[in-house]
């Protein structure tokens, strides 16, 4: 346990990805990490066929994942997260394989995309804070003689990331702008997760 956090409650970060674990570790917290099992694709599907806006139903996935590992971990403290990939009104998923991949990059190219990036804490049977970070970033027109050279350096790793990119590698020489907390881009706005935990008695003030 770091000294700059509190011995309960236990923090439970509901994720799969590796990007956001480290986001966490390296901030200094600890915590464990369980990827929870819900149907991202029919929350997805539903969304979309009621109209829902992207970031409403980023909180929807975000708060399946929370409430999921809850069931598991009374005690704790566990934080949900999910991020879409918005542009010119298109979600964009996870690519499936590299041809997925590489339509996911020439689709982006020279546009500006959102990534709706939503948390949900959630302690005691209820969400406890939820959050929407919009980071924006720019792709700049990337030749496809860069794009193949691009995935063949990366190979299968971008397929864990939505946009077929990962921004803490060699991806951010895809980018021409980015707005945005850089935590937030790799999938945990890390600031106001921190403020909230402070301000809940888990992190030191």
């Amino acid at each position: 346990m770091s000294g700059l956090q509190a011995a309960a409650p236990p923090l439970v970060l509901a994720t799969a990805s590796a990007a956001r674990r480290a986001v966490l570790s390296a901030a200094g917290l600890s915590f464990t990490a369980e990827a929870a099992a819900v149907d991202e694709a029919a929350i997805k599907e539903s969304a979309l066929a009621e109209g829902i806006p992207a970031e409403e139903a980023a909180l929807l996935l975000a708060e399946a994942k929370a409430r999921r590992l809850a069931r598991r971990h009374p005690d704790a403290l566990v934080i949900g997260a999910d991020q879409m990939l918005v542009c010119e009104g298109r979600w964009f998923d996870k690519p499936v394989g590299m041809d997925g991949a590489r339509e996911h990059l020439r689709a982006l190219r020279g546009k500006t995309h959102v990534l709706v990036t939503a948390m949900v804490c959630w302690r005691h049977g209820a969400r406890a804070w939820q959050h929407v970070a919009r980071p924006r970033l720019t792709m700049r027109d990337a030749s496809d003689e860069f794009l193949e050279a691009y995935l063949a350096l990366e190979g299968e790793a971008v397929l864990a990331s939505v946009g077929a990119y990962r921004l803490e590698g060699p991806g951010v020489q895809l980018f021409s702008r980015v707005e945005g907390e850089y935590s937030a881009i790799l999938g945990l706005p890390l600031l106001p997760l921190l403020d909230f935990l402070r301000g809940h008695g888990v992190l030191l003030r």
